[in-house]
C-alpha cells in the first residue's frame, strides 16, 4: 500500500504537488493518510462516486465551485485525495472545504493529460502492491503493461478499449468487452480483427485516415449492427506503429476524444519498449537456432531456450522468392504463421538468404501438420521440410531440408512445397546421377555418338522416356507428348544411330544411368 504523499513523491512535482494534506479533529496534520487503494475518475454532470481510499480524478472540473463540490461529495465517501489542475486545487475555497471532510487535495500540472495521467498511477499503485509483497515485476518496467493502459484509456473515454499493433492484431483490451458487438468478441477471441470487420472498416476509409495521422477518427454505427467506434492513431517519429479503438454509445465531446487520444502517445512509448524487448528476444533465439542447425550449439540449452523438448521437430526451409521490396513483408507472414496459436517465440533465423523454422512435428496449432498447407499456400515462397529428428539432430534435418530445396529451385520436383521423407525417389536419382556425373559415366560408351548429333536433343528425350517405360510405349508417346506410332518411328531411327544391343538389360539400365546423369546433374 502507499499514502497520497507517497504517490506525489513518486510521481514528481512535475506533474502533481500536494496542497492540502488531511487533517485530523484535533487539528494535527497527517500528510498523506489514509492509504490509496484505487483511482477513479469523476464524471461531469454526476454526483461523484468515490470509495474508501480512492483517488479522485477531477477531469471535468471547470470552476472552483464545482472543484468545491467535487471536495465535499469525495470528502463524505472517504476518499483520499481529489486531483484537480491549476488553478482550481489552490483556491481557499478548495482548501478550507477540503479540510471541512478530511480529505487531501491534489494539483495536477496543467499541461498533463488526464489519460497519461491515468494509467501512470494505476502503474504506481500495482509497483507498490507488488513491493509490499516483495515481488515486483521489474520486466514491466515503469510504464506497466499494456493491458493496464487499455483500462485507463478506457475510464478516460468511458468505453471499452482495445490497443492494436499496424497489423490490426490485439495487443491488450480493456474490461467491460461485455457491452461491445460481434465483431469486438471476434477481435479479442481471434486476438485480430476479423477479415469481413477489416474490409468493413476499409471501406469506410478508416485505415487510410489512421495513415494520414488525424488525433481522433469517429465511425458511425453501421446497418450490420457494428457499434460506434473512436479511433486513434499511435504514431511515434511519423511511424504508425498502431492504433486504440474505443467501442462508443455514439458521438463524443471533443473534450473526451481528446482526453484518449492524450493516451497515444504513452501508448507508442509502450510499444517501442515492447519492440526493443522483443527485437532483442528475436535476436536470441535466431543465434540460438543458428548454432543448432550448423551443429554448433548445444541441443540441450537450445531446447530448454526455445521450449522444444519432447517430441521430433521439423526443420523448415522458406525461400522468399519475391521481389527485394517484399521480401520483408513475405518474411514476416511467414512468421506470423508459423506461430500462429503456439503461443512462444517462434524457433526461426535466417541463414545465406533463407528462413529456417524449427517446427514441432504434432498436429494441431503450430506443428507441422497444421502449417503445412498455410505455408504451402503462401504466394511467392519455396517451403522444403527435413525429416523429424529430435533436437540433437536438428543440423541433419536442416540438411535435408536444403536438399529438398534445391530440387524445387531446379524444378525437378513440383512446387511450392517439397517433404524430405515424401521425395525420397527424386533424391536417389539425383544422388545418382550427381555421384555418375563425378565419376564420368556420362561420357563413356556409344550414347556420346547421340550427343554429338545437331538433333540429339530429341534422339537421347525418345531413349530416356522408353528406357524409364519399358513395355509401354503409351506411357512413354504422353511423356513426349507424341503418337505412339511417332514414338516407334523414332525409336528405330535411336536405335539405327546407336550402336547398342537394346535388348539387353545391363545395357538399358547402363543407358539409363547415364542419361539420368546428364539429366538431373
Amino acid at each position: 500500500m502507499i499514502t497520497v504523499q507517497g504517490v506525489v513523491d513518486r510521481m514528481g512535482p512535475t506533474l502533481l504537488r500536494l496542497v492540502q494534506a488531511v487533517a485530523h479533529s484535533d487539528g494535527g496534520v497527517v500528510e498523506g493518510a489514509p492509504q490509496v487503494t484505487d483511482v477513479v475518475i469523476a464524471e461531469a454532470g454526476r454526483r461523484a462516486q468515490a470509495g474508501a481510499g480512492e483517488l479522485v480524478l477531477g477531469v471535468a472540473v471547470q470552476s472552483t465551485a464545482e472543484a468545491v463540490e467535487l471536495v465535499a461529495q469525495c470528502g463524505a465517501q472517504g476518499a483520499a485525495a481529489v486531483l484537480v489542475k491549476a488553478p482550481y486545487a489552490t483556491r481557499n475555497a478548495v482548501k478550507v472545504a477540503a479540510q471541512r471532510v478530511g480529505v487531501a487535495v491534489v494539483e495536477v500540472h496543467a499541461a498533463t493529460a488526464w489519460a497519461q495521467l491515468v494509467w501512470l498511477l494505476r502503474s504506481v499503485l500495482d509497483a507498490a502492491a507488488d513491493e509490499a509483497a516483495n515481488a515486483l515485476n521489474v520486466g514491466a518496467g515503469p510504464f506497466g503493461d499494456l493491458f493496464r493502459l487499455a483500462d485507463a484509456a478506457a475510464a478516460v473515454v468511458d468505453a471499452p478499449v482495445t490497443i492494436e499493433d499496424a497489423n490490426s492484431r490485439v495487443l491488450a483490451y480493456s474490461a467491460r468487452q461485455d457491452r461491445t458487438d460481434p465483431a469486438r468478441v471476434s477481435t479479442i477471441m481471434g486476438r485480430r480483427v476479423p477479415d469481413d470487420v477489416l474490409a468493413r472498416f476499409r471501406s469506410r476509409g478508416v485505415f487510410r485516415e489512421l495513415s494520414r495521422g488525424r488525433t481522433a477518427i469517429f465511425v458511425p454505427a453501421q446497418k450490420d449492427g457494428t457499434l460506434p467506434r473512436l479511433i486513434v492513431p499511435v504514431r511515434m517519429g511519423g511511424e504508425l506503429l498502431g492504433s486504440m479503438w474505443a467501442v462508443v454509445a455514439g458521438p463524443v465531446s471533443e473534450e473526451r476524444a481528446a482526453a484518449f487520444a492524450d493516451a497515444a502517445p504513452v501508448v507508442a512509448l509502450h510499444l517501442l519498449r515492447r519492440r526493443a524487448r522483443e527485437d532483442s528476444d528475436r535476436r536470441r533465439s535466431a543465434e540460438l537456432v543458428r548454432t543448432v542447425l550448423e551443429g554448433t550449439g548445444s541441443a540441450r540449452l537450445v531446447a530448454a531456450e526455445l521450449d522444444l523438448e519432447g517430441d521430433a521437430h521439423r526443420v523448415v526451409a522458406i525461400d522468399t522468392q519475391a521481389e527485394a521490396g517484399h521480401a520483408e513483408g513475405v518474411r514476416l507472414a511467414l512468421v506470423e504463421k508459423l506461430t500462429e496459436g503456439v503461443g512462444r517465440r517462434p524457433a526461426v533465423a535466417d541463414l545465406h538468404g533463407v528462413l529456417y523454422a524449427i517446427v514441432p512435428n504434432l498436429p494441431g496449432p503450430g506443428g507441422w501438420q497444421a502449417l503445412r498447407p498455410a505455408l504451402a499456400g503462401l504466394s511467392g515462397t519455396l517451403v522444403a521440410a527435413g525429416t523429424a529428428v529430435r533436437v540433437a539432430d536438428l543440423a541433419r534435418s536442416r540438411g535435408e531440408a536444403d536438399e529438398a530445396l534445391s530440387l524445387l529451385r531446379v524444378g525437378l520436383v513440383d512446387g511450392p512445397l517439397a517433404v524430405h521423407d515424401e521425395v525420397w525417389a527424386v533424391l536417389v536419382l539425383h544422388r545418382a546421377a550427381v555421384a555418375a556425373t563425378g565419376a564420368g559415366v556420362a561420357h563413356i560408351g556409344p550414347l556420346a555418338g547421340l550427343r554429338d548429333r545437331e538433333d540429339a536433343s530429341w534422339y537421347l528425350d525418345t531413349l530416356y522416356e522408353w528406357l524409364r517405360h519399358p513395355g509401354d510405349p503409351r506411357a512413354a508417346a504422353a511423356a513426349l507428348t507424341i503418337h505412339p506410332n511417332t514414338l516407334r518411328y523414332r525409336m528405330s531411327r535411336v536405335a539405327e544411330a546407336l550402336d547398342a544391343d537394346l535388348t539387353d538389360p545391363d545395357t538399358r539400365l547402363a543407358l539409363l544411368t547415364q542419361l539420368v546423369a546428364l539429366r538431373w546433374d
